[in-house]
Order: structure tokens, then sequence, then C-alpha cells
């Protein structure tokens, strides 16, 4: 009797048919075989040239990488792409921050789509010195462009390299002329004394600026106006488009001080509004007729050189300090100096010394 009670109690549950899982099984099984499977250099470079933005993504990632496995990887990649590339225009854009850049790329972009170009952004976004962590926040300030077929954007944590360019933009510029796109832009994080690092990887600079900006940046003006191979005045609208024109002629006037330039071009200053789509093909004909003279001359095509030599040289560079920094001797040693110098006991001078020292007698016993 106590047991028939226990049966028709209300806490009783009833066998019943058994309930369906609420993940999707098949598409966890399909993700983690696409995440163990690994794509081969051919793989790789068969995708990037038929323009798999998916591949040319995974590509990119690997050339970010610090992984040892990694970078030797994308470097197979690279040299695969290499006969493929060179063939686009290279623009570098920076700017202080609120000028518009984001707003001008997308303007221009999708002015250079119209005319049946492919664009490539190549947008570097700040890090944060403590956490590394960045925002990547332009594919949703570039909401037309990033959603048009014929536009490819990548954010990259510009993780403090100089200037505000992350370390592997150049090596992404290669992939993405592989890839088919003939127009690439190259966003920095802002203005400052090693934009040269810009530069340097780009066929043209262009510095945008805005009216009334303040005599707070004068100290870091002349620096990039030198480089810069025009000066774009944007947000010159409404109430703000008198003040525009007014600092056009001061930047032209600024302008004649600075010494003629390489390539034999004489940098200009125009005014536009990229929220308003008004002077963007104004802008293009200036690139246009800029290109037409540095091809002319042959200044083009030996600026180009000059990069790749100077690419090499940063390379150099770079794996020396890779090399050195991971270096298990040398990290015990650099952790046991950096106390001393903490203590007095030596100066940084005399320990950067030491370190140098410690390592060339590594090299030497390998």
């Amino acid at each position: 009797m106590a047991q028939d009670k226990k049966n028709k109690s209300a806490l009783h549950v009833q066998g019943g048919i058994e309930q369906p899982s609420s993940l999707n099984e098949d598409m966890i099984k399909n993700l983690k075989n696409r995440k163990a499977e690994k794509l081969s250099v051919d793989d790789y470079l068969n995708g990037i040239l038929s323009g798999n933005r998916m591949i040319l993504s995974k590509a990119i990632t690997l050339i970010e990488s610090s992984k040892k496995e990694h970078q030797i990887l994308a470097q197979e990649i690279i040299e695969k792409c290499l006969p493929h590339s060179g063939k686009s225009f290279r623009l570098g854009i920076t700017g202080v921050p609120g000028v518009g850049k984001s707003t001008f790329i997308e303007s221009l972009g999708m002015y250079l789509i119209g005319l049946e170009k492919k664009i490539a952004v190549l947008a570097i976004d700040p890090s944060s010195q403590r956490s590394k962590g960045s925002i990547l926040g332009d594919k949703t300030r570039m909401e037309d462009l990033a959603n048009n077929p014929n536009a490819f954007i990548r954010p990259s944590a510009s993780a403090g390299s100089l200037g505000g360019v992350a370390r592997k933009t150049k090596e992404s510029i290669i992939l993405c002329e592989a890839a088919g796109f003939d127009t690439i832009f190259v966003e920095t994080v802002g203005v400052g004394q090693s934009e040269t690092a810009v530069a340097s990887m780009v066929d043209f600079f262009l510095l945008l600026m805005l009216a009334g900006a303040g005599d707070e940046l004068q100290g870091i003006k002349r620096g990039i106006m030198e480089m810069a191979d025009a000066i774009l005045i944007n947000k010159a609208e409404g109430d703000n488009l008198r003040k525009a024109q007014i600092a056009r002629v001061q930047y032209e006037s600024a302008l004649h001080l600075f010494p003629p330039t390489p390539s034999g071009w004489t940098p200009l200053v125009q005014t536009c509004s990229a929220l308003h789509h008004k002077g963007i093909d104004d802008v293009w004909k200036m690139i246009e007729n800029y290109l037409q003279l540095v091809k002319a001359n042959e200044y083009f095509e030996s600026n180009r050189q000059n990069q790749s030599v100077q690419i090499m040289q940063e390379t150099i560079n770079q794996r020396l300090a890779d090399d050195f920094h991971q270096n298990k001797e040398i990290k015990k040693y650099l952790e046991k100096l950096r106390r001393d110098i903490l203590d007095q006991k030596i100066s940084s001078y005399i320990a950067a010394q030491q370190l140098l020292e410690k390592y060339n007698d590594l090299l030497k016993n390998e």
C-alpha cells in the first residue's frame, strides 16, 4: 500500500520520449573538423589567387601570429604570392583622431568601386600598451564598404609597433594584391613623427586635416607635411566651409617653404566633404595626375625598389631582435641584469653591452 502511494505521488515523473539536445551536434562536429583541418601552402595560394576571402583572412592571421610554426608557413605563402603581387596602387592615409579617416576611405572606396576597381583596406587600430587589446571597429564604421563584394576590410591591431603600423602590414599588402585587389588603402592610427613607417610602404601618402585644428598640433605637423604628397582638409561643409578654404590657403603657403620632393611632384592641398561625397572625384583626379608623373619619370618603380630594400633591412633587424629576446640564456641573464640595474649595481649601458657580448658568445659556440 505504501508502495502504491509512492508511485501515485505528484512528484513522480513518468518515463517519456527522450528530448533532443538543444545543440546542433552536426554543426559542432563540422566546426571541429574544420578547425582540425590544416591547409597546405598550395591550398592557401590557390584560395588567395581565386579571391577566397576566408582563406585570405586566414593567411593574414598567420602573418600576424607570433608562433614560429605559423611564421614559417606564412613566409612560404608570401613567397608563393610574390610573383602575383606588385600590380596595385597603394595609398597611405593618416590624420589626427576625429578627422574622418574611415568616412573618407569609405567615400573614396565606393567611388572607386563605381570605376570597377577592387579595394582592400588594411586599417590599423590602436592597441592598448597594457592589455594589447584593440577596438578593431573599422568594419562597423565602413558599413557600405564592408558589405560590398568588391571590397575587403582587414582591421589589425598595431600592438604598439612603430607609427601605429602593424608589423606585418607590408606582407598583408602582398597577399591582397595576389588576391586581385588593385587598390590598397593603409589607414594608420593617427599622426606622429614615426609615420615614416607608412610612407615606406605606399605609393601616395595622403594627410587628412581639419580646419581650425589649433596651434597645439604645430609640433607634429611639419614632419608629416614634409612626407605628404597631398593634404586634404576634410569636413568642408556648412558653416565649416569658409574655415576649410582659409586653411587651404594657409597650408599651401606652408608647403612652399619645404624643399622639392624626390618624386618631382609638388604636393597639393584640397578640400572635401567625405560625409557628403563632395570633392572625392577631384581627389582621385589628383592622384591619377601624380601617378602619371611618377611613372613617366620612373620614380614610381625606383621608389618601389627602395621600399623592397628597406623591408629587407627592417626584416633583418626584427629577426635579430626576436632571436635575441627569445634566447633562453639571454632571458635569464637579462633578468639578472635588470635586477642589478634596479639595485644600481650596474649602468644601463654596461648592462646592454654585456648582454650583446653574451649573445655573441652564444652564437660562436653554436
